[in-house]
């Protein structure tokens, strides 16, 4: 593929992943992806011959290991899971907080949607859900815990994350990553 066709692609990941993460997948349209993208028409389904959700799915699949790398390189730095899911819960309310509220955990708003409904959209939320789990999981094994033990943790850690995300949504406000700060210290033993 041309240097332009990947740029333009790489145009409509992006415009799909902001608009999807704001507006939801219903709440997403086509024609709106296309005019933010500044693509063409054709180019969506050049690039896409599946659509709307091989569209959507290539965006979730970005955004969850933009994520990913976070995390690690988070963890890289942190001293103790205790300061990982605080660098977490910092950089993602840092990034919710700079879009007005308006965006938070870029695959909630999707798997809310569409999980029971669509099955390949749904599978990969879990896979990116699961890589993230991995991910903290991974952490709390260096930091001692067995490996059994270390992924129930990174899933009640996650779905604390995740759960005050939408809450800080919700609300505008960080208290709720405030709180979930406090309880992430507790059930981790510090």
């Amino acid at each position: 593929m041309a240097v332009k066709g990947d740029q333009t692609r790489a145009r409509l990941i992006d415009a799909a992943r902001s608009l999807v993460e704001t507006r939801g997948y219903f709440g997403t349209g086509l024609n709106e992806v296309i005019q933010a993208g500044k693509a063409p028409r054709g180019s969506l389904y050049h690039h896409f011959p599946g659509g709307k959700d091989q569209l959507i799915a290539e965006a979730l699949a970005v955004s969850g290991e933009e994520i990913d790398t976070l995390v690690r390189s988070l963890a890289d730095d942190a001293p103790s899971a205790t300061d990982l899911i605080e660098a977490v819960l910092d950089a993602l309310a840092d990034r919710m907080e700079e879009a007005g509220y308006a965006k938070g955990c870029p695959i909630a708003t999707v798997a809310l949607e569409v999980a029971a409904t669509n099955d390949p959209l749904q599978k990969v939320c879990a896979e990116v859900y699961e890589a993230w789990q991995r991910a903290l999981a991974d952490r709390l094994v260096v930091d001692g815990h067995a490996p059994d033990h270390a992924d129930d943790l990174a899933c009640s850690l996650l779905a604390l994350i995740e759960g005050a995300l939408v809450l800080a949504r919700a609300s505008r406000s960080r208290v709720p990553i405030e709180r979930a700060r406090r309880s992430a210290a507790v059930l981790l033993g510090a």
